[in-house]
Formats: structure tokens, sequence, C-alpha cells
């Protein structure tokens, strides 16, 4: 009997302890009076960090969380940390960053959902974020295991994340019905970000960025801003001279022993209709070269993904050659070679370290070679950016030191 008592008594202080943390989150979330939900299939960590920018840029105190390709929490002078993390990722700590927030002072909060599964993701915003402004990038096949089978899923998915009573904020246009219909549900106003918007910017303006930016993903945060009371230029400002997220699309060229070599970091990306997208911008931007080589690094995690990327690149604009780097790297090689795409073209370079993987691609690589990594950015993937990002950095600062 007195276990029974004790059994009783602890859930019960379980459950006081519970609702206590739930009371002082609310509290700690009213001390932040706007509050930016960023979701979406794509770029949202990019998204989230242009936004932060411009609020800063226009003299609101802000602060913002990624969950990208590092996960960072971004403080009102720009400075940001890693999110520390005892084991795997966990939307409850959430409720740290807002504590965090709170203890900066902050007048803003801008932070990237983390959440995967449909329903976590609408208990993120509900009960977690409680925005006043929702963002969803876009829509596209991608965690169709958690949140598919369809496109239509997805954005069912996504749309979890439309604020109570809130603004949402979106450039996706394919699914805008789904999303219209969250926003009756939950009160909320749309405001959808066009063609009309991203048309507004002017080529050299986004030539101001440091890296490859999407117009798209500049015009949302730009309406978000506005909404906001700041002033475009004051915002682009801002946003021109924010710090990218590491698995941001940037171009690192270098020249060995005569050959010059430009390396893209698309590892970002890793659904099929958003890598298509950047491998045609990746094309336009590099005609020149003499050789074109995709780079696919694959996980044993993401077979789906895996069968997907194989399925759809035999469509793309086609590459003088493709790397496949990783793990289960077979899944790419067996489900391409179906698709059509000839062996010959194609190397498998299952659980290489960075410098076989450069010795292979050095290998193939002729007097001007594009290589553009796709598919995700763990491992393989990361070993590769940091060696481009060296070399160039070694170049740079070489040719400073000519200069001087």
């Amino acid at each position: 009997m007195d276990g029974m008592w004790l059994v009783a008594g602890g859930t019960a202080l379980l459950a006081s302890l519970g609702y206590l943390e739930s009371y002082y989150h609310r509290l700690n979330l009213c001390r932040i009076p706007i509050r930016i939900h960023v979701n979406g299939t794509r770029g949202k960590s990019g998204v989230t960090r242009l936004i932060a920018a411009g609020l800063r840029a226009g003299g609101i105190r802000t602060c913002a969380k990624t969950t990208g390709t590092l996960p960072r929490m971004i403080f009102p002078d720009g400075s940001e940390y890693p999110v520390f993390r005892p084991s795997r990722a966990n939307v409850i700590e959430q409720l740290r960053i807002v504590r965090a927030a709170v203890a900066a002072r902050a007048e803003a909060l801008v932070i990237e959902c983390m959440a995967v599964q449909p329903m976590l993701q609408s208990l993120c915003e509900l009960q977690l974020v409680r925005a006043t402004h929702g963002v969803i990038t876009n829509a596209r096949a991608d965690h169709l295991d958690a949140m598919g089978p369809t496109g239509t899923d997805v954005a069912r998915a996504l749309a979890g994340t439309v604020p109570v009573k809130g603004k949402l904020f979106t450039t996706e246009q394919r699914y805008l019905e789904v999303l219209e219909m969250a926003v009756r549900d939950r009160q909320a106003r749309m405001v959808a970000v066009g063609e009309e918007d991203i048309s507004q910017l002017r080529a050299e303006e986004m030539s101001r960025f440091s890296y490859i930016e999407h117009p798209e993903n500049v015009a949302l945060a730009l309406r978000v801003c506005a909404d906001l009371g700041i002033e475009r230029q004051t915002a682009l400002e801002g946003m021109w001279r924010a710090q990218p997220d590491a698995g941001v699309l940037t171009a690192h060229q270098i020249s060995e022993s005569g050959h010059e070599m430009v390396f893209v970091n698309g590892f970002a990306a890793n659904d099929p209709e958003s890598t298509e997208h950047l491998w045609n911008m990746v094309l336009e931007r590099f005609p020149q070269v003499e050789q074109r080589i995709a780079v696919f690094n694959c996980r044993a995690d993401r077979p789906d993904r895996t069968v997907q990327l194989a399925e759809a690149c035999v469509r793309w604009k086609p590459a003088d050659h493709y790397m496949v780097i990783g793990t289960a790297t077979n899944i790419f090689s067996r489900r391409a070679t179906a698709m059509g795409l000839s062996p010959q073209r194609m190397t498998c370079a299952e659980n290489c370290s960075g410098e076989e993987l450069l010795r292979v691609i050095s290998a193939r690589s002729s007097r001007s070679t594009m290589i553009m990594g796709m598919g995700n950015i763990s491992g393989p993937g990361m070993e590769l950016v940091r060696y481009f990002q060296s070399r160039t950095s070694k170049r740079v600062a070489a040719e400073l030191q000519e200069a001087a």
C-alpha cells in the first residue's frame, strides 16, 4: 500500500513540475513581443538568418536560433554560439532558447522549426513558440517517410506551424490552398510572397551577398521585416552583413598545377526539386568550364532520399561525370544505372576519406572543372567543404601577401 501511495505521489509531483515549467515558459514567451517561427522544406536556416539580420539592422533587439547544418544561437550583437545537445536533437531544447532570449532582453526571437513529425510541428507552434509571425519557405517532396507520401501531405504537416491569430508569410505557390485552409482554421492572415516581390530584387542587390542566395528567400525575409516597420534598404544592408549558415550555397575556386577547379557546396539541398534548381543555377553561373562533376553524398539511414536523387538526376541537364560518396552508395548506383545512367560515367567511393576523394576528383578533372556537392553535408561532404574553404583562404592570403 505504501508503494502505491509513493507512486501516486511521485506522479502528482511530476505533473505539478510539468505544469510549473509550462506556466513559466508562457511567461517567458510574453516577455518577447515578436516571435517568428520559420518552417519549410528548404531554406529555413537561411531565411531565419536573413530576417534576424534585417531586424537587427532596423534597431530591434533580436535573437535567432537555427537548426541547419550546425545548430546556432545568434545574439543581438550578431555573435553566435553552438547549441549544446547532451544527446540527440529534441524539440524541448526550444525552452532553453526562449530562456536565453529573455536573458538577452530580446524584443524579437526568430526561431527555426526543428520538428519533422507532423504532430510535433504543430506542438512546437502551439505550445513552445506561439508565434506572432509564421514563415513557411516552401513545401517540397522531402522527409516523405515522416510527412508523406505526397507533396500535399508535406504541405499539411508544415501548416502545423501556422500561428493562431497571427500572420503567415510564404513563397509557396503550389500548395497555397492547403496553407490557406490552416490559416482560416487558426484565424490567421496570409501574406503570399510571389513573383512580383521577387522581381523587385535587382541583380546588383543580389550580388552584394558573399554567397549564392536565392531571391525568393530575400524577398520573403524583406516582407517580414517590412511588416515590422523596417525600411527595405536598412533591412537589405543588414542582410548583406549577416554571417551565412554553414550549409549555404557557396562557391570556392582554386588553381593547382594548371588546373582551375570550382567547388560548389550544394549539400544543404537534398530533395530532388531543390537540388535540380541549384544544379541548373550553377550550370548557368559557370558556363565556361570544360567538365562538370556531380557529387552525391549518400546516407545509409536515408535510403528513400538516395533513391529519389538517383532517379531524378538522370533527367537533369547532364554532368560529365557522377561521383557517389558516403554510405550505401550501391543504392544510388543501382537505381541510377537502372534509369539509364552509364556506369562508365559514375564512380562509387564508399567510405573514402576526404583526402582519398580529392585524389579521385583530381584524376577526373580537366583544365577547368566545376564540382558540385549534393545529397547531404555529413561526413565526407563536410570534409570536402572544409578542404576547399581552407584552400580558398590560403590562396586569398597568398594574394594579399603578394600585393603587400
